[in-house]
């Protein structure tokens, strides 16, 4: 399950029992999070994350990037996690006069070395959790507030990380297009992290690939779907998340109008 307390829509605490993949793989506020049992499997376009019990990271805002959650043996995964706004990050900035000079990491995931504070935080932020449900939203933003200073103060590298409100720029379609076609985003996504109104971005895109963004798509993942079965040896349900669709059903069906076969026939 994942549990959103509605009155504390920034703390998110998850607990599987199974192994998950989830969710649409676009971030859109940094989230400073501490794995409290279980592992969880990260990768962007270039790299791949591991989270094993007691690890903290960061996940960095306007990026890309999937996940797999896997409970450890006869127990469950739980993950703590706290969504650092833009509002507050902006008030922390103005209150120690700094402003971001420049983008220091194009990961999606940053690994943080844990630390006493840390811990002891996470732990107080748990606590919020029994809390009853209405009037906590002024707590809320103090212990956010809380976290960014400890953030800043310990990792102090994290200042033009945080404090960064530049939106994308416009970039090279093409080339981001070929490097992110298995994130499973909406068209949206697409186009705002390639600097673009939506409008634009299809216009472009016709421009370049000559087709619309939706069916390219579509045929670029069962490529890639077609070259890990025919040449990984991998399985339809492995490989269907990971080239970008919600289902198998959706995948088998459209893979076997494109190749003349079901998937599990190939």
């Amino acid at each position: 399950m994942t549990a959103i307390r509605e009155d504390l829509p920034q703390v998110l605490y998850s607990c599987y029992y199974q192994r998950s993949r989830e969710g649409e793989h676009f971030i859109p506020e940094h989230v400073f999070s501490y794995q409290i049992s279980g592992t969880m499997s990260a990768w962007d376009a270039k790299n791949a994350y591991e989270s094993k019990e007691g690890d903290f990271r960061l996940a960095i805002r306007n990026r890309l990037a999937k996940f797999v959650k896997q409970p450890p043996e006869n127990g469950e995964f739980k993950l703590l996690s706290l969504f650092l706004d833009r509002d507050t990050l902006r008030e922390v900035s103005r209150e120690i006069n700094y402003t971001a000079t420049k983008t220091t990491t194009e990961a999606a995931i940053l690994p943080i070395a844990s630390n006493p504070l840390y811990v002891s935080f996470m732990e107080s932020l748990l606590a919020y959790l029994q809390l009853p449900q209405e009037n906590n939203t002024e707590l809320l933003k103090l212990k956010t507030k809380e976290a960014i200073y400890l953030l800043i103060k310990i990792n102090p590298e994290l200042k033009d990380i945080l404090f960064d409100f530049n939106e994308p720029g416009k970039i090279d379609l093409e080339a981001f297009m070929n490097r992110n076609f298995h994130f499973n985003v909406h068209l949206k996504r697409f186009a705002y992290l390639t600097g673009r109104s939506l409008a634009t971005f299809k216009r472009d895109f016709q421009k370049i690939f000559q087709d619309t963004p939706s069916h390219w798509l579509q045929q670029r993942r069962l490529q890639e779907a077609y070259y890990l079965i025919t040449k990984k040896a991998k399985t339809p349900s492995e490989v269907y998340i990971d080239v970008g669709f919600e289902d198998l059903s959706h995948f088998s069906f459209a893979f076997k109008k494109k190749y003349g076969v079901s998937p599990s026939k190939v």
